[in-house]
């Protein structure tokens, strides 16, 4: 598919980590920003705009999606390492940032392997897992804003918590890159660490099917998966969408699931887990398109 154009209803099945989905009325694919900023200076896109990358975290809901759809996992992947930084575009993995700190000889980045997406999207719900954050390591950010105009914000200008990340100073500005700090340490040391946060991942997680990482957030002081496990629910399958009989807070695609399998099976659990535990589980998908009713 041609970037840097505006494509027309376009099948986001292949775009996303679920393998599911609907059709997007605008789609593009961005290699150059700068393009990209006069495209939108220019109004030649159509609101709201939606930026993925490697579409984990995500479920695109069925049926036509308005708006444009704007791919970045193509492009924005460099990473620079200069002035004690490492300055990291959106569209990298977040596993290829980890290999590279670590091979630099500074340490704390083997987190950032367990996480199955791009750093645009690990900025914009501070990612984390086994005990760190994104945001830990932040210094300042690039964003671009609905006018294609560049800005730069700083840490200390966001609201930053456990997978929410608010612009205090702007609601509609998108991550395009940002400035790392890792602690120098032993290249060895960091390398193992991320060997072993990955055999631990693979013992532990589906990833052998369609999932879009973890479903839901853990509560204060509480494990998702276990909540969902103890309330009976791990195997348990609406259509072709399944509770991991692996992992219990991962969703997968047996597949011929469809996004509204996956939405019924999400709200089942969530009923399920207060019917038992009387706790409300909050998810960390992000639901894009329009809830279709009860099918």
């Amino acid at each position: 598919m041609e970037a840097n154009i505006i494509h027309h209803n376009v099948s986001l099945k292949e775009f996303n980590s679920w393998r599911v989905g609907g059709i997007a009325k605008n789609f593009y694919i961005c290699t150059d920003i700068n393009v990209l900023s006069s495209h939108i200076k220019e109004k030649l896109m159509e609101y709201p705009l939606t930026f993925i990358g490697l579409g984990s975290n995500t479920l695109f809901r069925d049926g036509v999606i308005e708006g444009t759809i704007i791919m970045m996992n193509k492009a924005m992947g460099d990473i620079v390492q200069e002035h004690g930084y490492f300055y990291a575009e959106a569209g990298i993995s977040c596993s290829k940032l980890a290999k590279h700190v670590a091979k630099t000889g500074h340490e704390g980045s083997a987190f950032l392997a367990g996480i199955p997406g791009t750093v645009g999207g690990a900025l914009a719900m501070n990612a984390g897992c086994y005990g760190s954050e994104a945001w830990d390591f932040v210094s300042k950010v690039l964003l671009i804003d609905l006018n294609g105009n560049q800005v730069t914000r700083y840490k200390d200008e966001f609201d930053i918590g456990y997978r929410k990340v608010i612009n205090n100073k702007s609601n509609n500005e998108y991550f395009l890159g940002a400035w790392f700090i890792f602690p120098e340490g032993k290249k060895e040391v960091a390398e193992n660490a991320i060997k072993n946060l990955l055999r631990h991942r693979k013992e532990t997680q589906p990833l052998n099917w369609p999932t879009a990482g973890s479903t839901f957030r853990n509560p204060p002081n509480n494990f998702a998966a276990k909540l969902i496990e103890d309330s009976d629910l791990k195997g348990f399958s609406i259509g072709g969408a399944q509770v991991s009989t692996k992992h219990a807070n991962f969703i997968i695609n047996l597949g011929n699931a469809s996004a509204f399998d996956i939405e019924k099976l999400i709200k089942h659990i969530k009923i399920k887990v207060f019917e038992v535990k009387e706790i409300t589980l909050e998810t960390e998908i992000r639901f894009i398109g329009e809830e279709i009713g009860s099918q």
